[in-house]
């Protein structure tokens, strides 16, 4: 037999009253997030709709998102990273249905459908983030109306399926990933879905003409018509001056570059060697430039004065052999002075470990991809015979080629999956 006495009374009151607190924090928690984390996608999506409601309009509906939900919360099989606290907090808002007002369940509304388009928009584009990225093109219409126009009876997981990645790398590691990688192995997992989205990355921005440069790999890659035709080692960016993500293009070629050492370079390396040996940019072909580009005698300088700090000129090295950018520079949009050149050292690319430069990309074969690049119209043996102070030439492409300078951990040959070493240590 119960006994309910004033005690219990009073105990359940406090229980419930805590709960009805907790219930109002969560709710006002979840109503601020709704309000800050709304994306232009959602707002559009509601433009389109013409209705405060969708998943919330009928019962149909409902279970649709609880649906998309199931399957978001297994993304980590499609190497995306599901946001659970969100997925729950949008389960508890679908179960009370009945029970809120209008204004939080459109507020919910409005996130489930910010969640659902953003796994969309991830599951064909990719969850990665570039350091420099002008060719990616928005296609946010096209997943809100993949959304919008999605069969009411087709499967969710088919829907799913129909749109994901079909790259056959991609498809290699999507099975890796599902039948060999266990939970345990954090850090390989983390590998193989980096590398998964940077494929779909690549298939969405998919263009038949490109170069791909792969950091940890130190190798690049041109393509014309899909067709690889030419493939080459690189010298890459040190630990400490990494070479930046990019998405760019290149509009042009230029022969017998001359170097414009950026400043950072000419006060922590040239400057302290100047400093030990005052003929050492004369041993190097270079020139010593105020902050107007005029040539300044440097033996009239006491290089003892000047530090990090107070250090007003720059270096130029003349054009050449003995040039570090070669002979030859293929020219990159992007802010951190960032590109693509030959270069004199070629003992580096014999090398494994060709994490080297300060950052820009030294090519084994730049020749070969000029040829391409510039459709044969090129004088090879003249840019092999270049003498000191030759005149540099800007050379216009026939059209600009986009370059993909990324950073995937996992490659895949055929059917061969290779794990590579994390050399900047970004993956933690």
């Amino acid at each position: 037999m119960l006994i309910i006495t004033k005690k219990t009374v009073f105990v359940l009151h406090k229980v419930w009253l805590s709960f009805l607190i907790y219930s109002c924090l969560v709710i006002n928690s979840f109503a601020q997030q709704v309000a800050f984390s709304e994306d232009i996608m959602v707002k559009n999506f509601y433009a389109i709709n013409h209705q405060p409601l969708f998943w919330f309009s009928c019962v149909q509906n409902i279970k649709r998102a609880n649906e998309w939900l199931m399957m978001i919360e297994s993304a980590d099989n499609l190497g995306l990273i599901s946001d659970k606290l969100q997925s729950d907090q949008i389960r508890v808002a679908l179960l009370s249905n009945n029970s809120i007002g209008n204004i939080y369940k459109e507020q919910r509304d409005r996130q489930i459908t910010g969640i659902i388009l953003n796994f969309i928009k991830n599951l064909q584009e990719g969850s990665i983030h570039l350091d420099y990225d002008e060719v990616r093109v928005s296609r946010d219409s096209v997943y809100i109306n993949q959304l919008l126009n999605s069969k009411p009876h087709e499967p969710v997981s088919k829907i799913v399926s129909r749109l994901d990645c079909k790259d056959h790398d991609y498809v290699v590691l999507k099975k890796y990933l599902c039948d060999s990688v266990t939970a345990s192995e954090t850090l390989r997992y983390k590998k193989v879905a980096i590398s998964m989205n940077y494929l779909r990355y690549l298939a969405v921005n998919h263009q038949p003409e490109r170069i791909v440069v792969n950091i940890p790999e130190a190798e690049a890659r041109y393509y014309r018509h899909d067709l690889l035709k030419v493939k080459m080692r690189t010298v890459v960016g040190k630990k400490k001056t990494p070479t930046p993500t990019v998405a760019s293009y290149i509009t042009d070629v230029v022969t017998f570059p001359q170097w414009n050492v950026p400043y950072s370079i000419a006060v922590k390396e040239i400057l302290p060697r100047m400093q030990k040996n005052e003929n050492w940019l004369e041993q190097n072909n270079f020139d010593l430039l105020d902050a107007k580009g005029n040539e300044i005698d440097e033996s009239e300088l006491n290089w003892k004065d000047y530090n990090e700090k107070n250090f007003p000129y720059f270096f130029r090295q003349t054009s050449g052999n003995d040039n570090d950018l070669g002979t030859i520079k293929f020219n990159l949009q992007n802010p951190f002075s960032i590109f693509l050149h030959a270069t004199s050292r070629q003992g580096s690319f014999s090398k494994d470990y060709r994490f080297l430069s300060h950052g820009c990309i030294r090519l084994e074969k730049p020749y070969e991809l000029a040829e391409q690049l510039l459709r044969r119209e090129i004088n090879f043996k003249k840019l092999k015979k270049v003498k000191k102070d030759t005149q540099s030439k800007t050379l216009k492409l026939p059209d600009k080629i986009p370059v993909f300078i990324i950073y995937m951990p996992v490659v895949v040959n055929g059917k061969k999956i290779t794990l590579l070493p994390d050399a900047y240590e970004l993956i933690k």
